[in-house]
């Protein structure tokens, strides 16, 4: 009798245990503009069968930083927003598990505060280059190259567009001393620079020029139906967003399976709507509201620049000028 009971103690036991398995997790690094909606993730986790956990680790070039610091011990399974400008840093310190997959693109552009201009009868100016002209003085906020793949970005573009011969200073430096002057603010993050301290967002800052994307006039659409910002389309650098499965990753199967996960067109036809970026996939289909206030820029730049190359000399370049490394 004994036997039974102790058998039938063990079973309940076994049964309890069984029915209290929480499914595996996938833990997922990101930036700190990462939107996925709880449809998109309980769907993801109903098809794939793990149960998916966000990590939010700052800009760009925080997160890179935080996932080299860690890359013995890693605090993900999977990194979602690694871009072009980033991708060489997180190659270079063997992070990765494997190649990197392309998930989205967006072109990084200033935008402009419509009614600012307007009220304060000011021209909007045709392109970057213009907002060393005295008329544009402490209108600007950028965000710091050091930490924001948005601020690196534009550093490349900057580096495209001069086309630096040999000289003592180069013209692309004259260039950012000469917007230094003009009262440039550096931001930490486009974040901060967008939300907070741009005039023509939800933050309502005091800088009526911003540098962010050709896709944000899109996510300031009024009642009207038209947008109350507008993007200096020539010369923007297109961005390219990353995922990768993160070396020495608890769960590799799960990071691949979300990976999956964002190339399928569910994923990839939320982009726009979610994080204001363009899916990679050709065949999704864009909102109209990006037809007419969010589309890419007329011309990009940089794209043929080997950025792992010169990356640390053109931070160097760019700290003689702001002293803002961190």
């Amino acid at each position: 009798m004994k036997r039974f009971i102790v058998a039938l103690a063990l079973l309940a036991i076994t049964l309890t245990g069984c029915s209290t398995v929480a499914p595996k997790t996938v833990t997922l690094v990101a930036h700190d503009s990462f939107v996925m909606s709880d449809v998109l993730i309980k769907k993801f986790e109903n098809e794939s069968g793990y149960k998916l956990q966000i990590v939010r680790a700052g800009d760009v070039g925080a997160m890179t930083s935080k996932l080299v610091l860690t890359k013995d011990a890693p605090i993900g399974d999977l990194v979602y927003g690694i871009d072009n400008t980033f991708a060489p840093v997180a190659i270079a310190n063997s992070i990765l598990a494997t190649d990197i997959t392309a998930i989205d693109y967006a072109d990084v552009c200033f935008n402009v505060d419509l009614q600012y201009f307007k009220s304060h009868k000011l021209s909007i100016p045709k392109h970057w280059e213009e907002l060393t002209q005295a008329k544009y003085k402490n209108l600007t906020v950028i965000e710091n190259p050091h930490t924001s793949s948005t601020g690196l970005a534009f550093l490349a573009s900057t580096e495209a567009y001069f086309k630096n011969p040999a000289s003592d200073i180069p013209p692309n430096l004259n260039w950012w001393l000469a917007f230094r002057d003009n009262g440039v603010k550096v931001a930490a993050s486009w974040e901060d620079a967008y939300y907070t301290d741009f005039s023509g967002s939800a933050g309502h800052g005091k800088y009526p020029i911003v540098l962010s994307y050709s896709s944000s006039p899109a996510d300031e659409v009024g009642i009207d139906g038209t947008s109350k910002t507008q993007s200096l389309s020539q010369d923007c650098f297109r961005q390219t967003e990353f995922a990768a499965v993160l070396k020495n990753a608890s769960n590799p199967e799960g990071a691949q399976a979300l990976i999956s996960f964002f190339t399928s067109k569910q994923f990839q036809k939320a982009l726009p709507e979610g994080m204001y970026v363009y899916p990679i996939d050709p065949s999704v289909s864009i909102p109209q509201s990006w037809l007419m206030f969010g589309a890419p820029a007329t011309t990009v730049i940089g794209a043929d620049l080997d950025i792992a190359k010169n990356r640390e000399q053109w931070l160097a370049d760019y700290n003689w000028v702001f002293d803002v490394a961190p």
